[in-house]
């Protein structure tokens, strides 16, 4: 005998008034459904303890062994401006001053 019946004090007579009780009120068909949905939940809780358990070792361990800080990144205009040679950017600049401005007309 299991200690939790033990503990209950039930005997085997017993135990078969309490299975007849149960299968009278809940019928042949219910029971299954309830065995199906309690290991469900059953099943459910137990992967839900495990992902807190591993979530406090993660946490243990990142205390342990902190990470580094990463290095923040500058801004797209920022790196483009550093990068560009003054030499790539000047013939643009003097480009426009190159062309000369059209003579005035004489008059007659």
């Amino acid at each position: 005998m299991s200690p939790i019946l033990a503990v209950l004090g039930l005997s085997g007579g017993e135990l078969l008034l309490v299975f007849a009780a149960v299968l009278v009120l809940f019928g042949a068909k219910k029971i299954p459904e309830f065995a199906k949905g309690l290991g469900k939940g059953i099943q459910e809780f137990k992967k839900a303890s495990r992902e807190v358990q591993d979530e406090l070792e993660r946490a243990a361990d990142e205390a342990n062994h902190p990470t580094p800080p990463r290095p923040t990144p500058t801004p797209a205009s920022q790196t483009v401006a550093q990068t560009t040679p003054e030499s790539a950017v000047a013939p643009a600049a003097t480009a426009a001053t190159d062309v000369a401005a059209p003579a005035p007309a004489a008059k007659a």
